[in-house]
């Protein structure tokens, strides 16, 4: 086990359960976004995305998701993801163990290879869990979006005793859009499963404070920690894979170089036609920048 640490954001290298157990207090962590492998065959540099069943993949799910719940504060929040799938093991296991608040739905457009035999999957499942179903931070105000009825149509409301405008703004339901993480945007890092800033963004605004701890316990790309560092949140990230903890090095702790390595961006290669008839070309650098 490797650790790393500056300005109220820690970043562990090493097994999750192995460091939950050693190294996080019970009571001590105010939001947890848990991403973990879905055990669907996918390659996280060394590792393996692949259990022998799914009931052998739930129960070492169940033993990270009791370290969670251990180090959450009462107050505290979990999200938690896998895939649709294997999301009916960890929500049966759950619900016996805090309170689930909502089940949402994270919709994205259609993956490049398309099914033919089935219905394609577009979206991936989030449990959003409290231990104390009457005392938890949500932030509404924080997370508001556009209420499509009043701000587009512009009705009147006459349910009340004085006629009114319906309101502009809402409180997300359980179905968010955000685009996957493609190639060309510019949060990009080398990872197969990387979740948009956006998602993060909202996460975060809506279930800590600032000065709040937010641990991910497989960190990926350090996603949750950039964000929620620029949120002002202190952070305790953990991953086993040395590739992608020198993404964290650099998105979260601002560290140049690691063992002698210089820690970028990735650099991108990709090929372009520039009009019909106009030969292809390589090109490499920071091309892209797509917001969205």
């Amino acid at each position: 086990m490797k650790k790393y640490e500056n300005d109220g954001h820690i970043i562990y290298q090493g097994d999750a359960v192995e460091i939950l157990r050693s190294e996080i207090n019970d009571d001590s962590i105010d939001l947890i976004f848990v991403d973990p492998p879905y055990n669907i065959g996918k390659r996280f540099s060394k590792f393996e995305d692949r259990w022998l069943s799914g009931v052998a993949y739930a129960e070492w799910a169940y033993t990270w998701i009791d370290e969670c719940i251990r180090v959450l504060k009462q107050t505290g929040t979990m999200y938690l993801m896998t895939s649709t799938q294997a999301m009916p093991y960890f929500d049966l296991y759950i619900r016996n163990k805090l309170t689930v608040l909502s089940r949402i739905v994270w919709s994205y457009d259609s993956s490049g290879v398309q099914a033919k035999k089935y219905y394609g999957s577009m979206y991936e499942p989030i449990l959003h869990c409290v231990k104390d179903s009457k005392s938890y931070i949500f932030n509404a105000d924080e997370i508001l979006v556009e209420a499509k009825t009043g701000s587009k149509r512009n009705l009147i409301d006459y349910r009340g005793e004085v006629p009114k405008h319906y309101n502009t703004t809402k409180v997300p339901g359980n179905v968010w859009n955000f685009p996957r993480v493609r190639y060309r945007m510019d949060e990009y890092e080398e990872h197969p499963s990387q979740k948009p800033q956006a998602l993060l963004d909202r996460i975060i605004r809506a279930s800590s404070n600032e000065g709040n701890t937010v641990l991910d316990p497989f960190s990926g790309t350090f996603t949750t920690a950039a964000v929620a560092k620029g949120l002002n949140r202190k952070t305790v990230s953990i991953e086993s894979q040395e590739e992608y903890i020198k993404i964290g090095l650099r998105r979260v702790l601002g560290l140049k170089e690691h063992q002698g390595q210089k820690l970028s961006k990735p650099m991108k290669n990709t090929k372009v036609k520039n009009g019909r008839g106009v030969k292809r070309e390589k090109i490499t650098g920071y091309l892209f920048s797509v917001n969205s």
